[in-house]
């Protein structure tokens, strides 16, 4: 704890998230500060990570993946709908594409249900480890379906991330594979809605992406909540806001940590959550990584850091970097 009169370095991580995001539809070049970046990007690692191991728990405690979906959602709209109101201003959620949210939003809803499906039935860690398999994968969907032209080297980094996910995947390790079935179906979702967010944001403004989503996913939860709604311990609505906040936190200091570092160098701290995954998993829940997975896991993280990389070196910044709420 900082001592009496001293500034808190969460808030200072806020107030700087919250400058940025005032800033960041501008066109004025971002200021020199990569160290603040980078300390923004593992913070948001470190919350997903923090989030993820909080639903794995409430999943535990009989909570439903449809309760997640809204409570996460509910929690987090307090932290976008702030943000946007010291930030860009609500002006910037006005949207020309209705119908495009409504199928990013749709995508991203069954991702998300597929992602804590997951962590419900995965060790933490795997969990973990098989979503960020969707960057991957997108630079497979990207070749497929949009036609885009692939080099060797990101099939090359496509193909050592799937060795990873062979790995992780592998059968006999001991997992279930139904939650095996759901953490890859997981990642495939991520993966589409990456693409998704790459086509919508040419057109719209992070925040109203990263608005509407959340307000479409929350009202889809509530919609679910009459039949598969449970009552619960206080404790246990405390893990869920918990969750949500840290969510909506998560999501905010993604985004700003673009206005102060570029995406090659704040990008590959994303898969700090796959190290809190683990540690978590390991740590809180008893779920010990062996040899093999810690290997895959390193394959999949390698393939995608990759992949960000050649995207940034092409002149590409990948919509996914900012706005994937979902990316849990």
């Amino acid at each position: 704890m900082p001592p009496p009169g001293a500034p808190c370095p969460t808030a200072g991580l806020l107030r700087a998230a919250i400058g940025a995001k005032r800033n960041f539809m501008s066109d004025a070049a971002p200021p020199e500060r990569p160290l603040l970046g980078i300390a923004m990007r593992a913070s948001s690692a470190t919350a997903f990570g923090g989030m993820s191991g909080l639903l794995k728990a409430a999943s535990m405690h009989g909570v439903t993946t449809p309760e997640m979906i809204f409570y996460r959602n509910a929690w987090a709209l307090l932290v976008v709908g702030g943000w946007i109101s010291l930030g860009p201003g609500w002006s910037a959620v006005k949207t020309s594409a209705p119908l495009a949210h409504v199928t990013r939003s749709t995508l991203g809803l069954v991702s998300m249900l597929l992602t804590f499906g997951a962590l419900a039935l995965l060790p933490l860690g795997e969990a973990t480890t098989l979503t960020y398999a969707a960057p991957i994968l997108a630079t497979l969907l990207s070749g497929l379906i949009l036609a885009e032209k692939i080099g060797a080297r990101r099939w090359s980094a496509v193909a050592v991330g799937f060795v990873g996910v062979l790995l992780v995947a592998r059968p006999g390790n001991g997992v279930m594979a139904l939650g095996l079935l759901v953490g890859i179906s997981a990642a495939i979702g991520q993966a589409a809605v990456m693409i998704t967010v790459r086509q919508i944001s040419r057109t719209e403004q992070t925040a109203a992406i990263v608005f509407w989503f959340t307000v479409f996913t929350m009202m889809a939860g509530a919609a679910m909540l009459p039949v598969f709604g449970r009552s619960h311990d206080i404790l246990t609505y405390a893990m869920l806001a918990g969750a949500g906040l840290l969510g909506g936190f998560a999501q905010l200091t993604m985004t700003a940590s673009l206005r102060f570092a570029p995406v090659s160098v704040v990008v590959p701290l994303d898969y700090l959550q796959i190290v809190w995954g683990i540690l978590i998993g390991w740590l809180v829940f008893m779920s010990p990584p062996t040899p093999v997975m810690l290997a895959g896991a390193a394959l999949i993280a390698a393939g995608g850091i990759y992949t960000a990389y050649r995207e940034h070196a092409r002149g590409k910044v990948p919509a996914e970097a900012g706005s994937m709420p979902e990316a849990s």
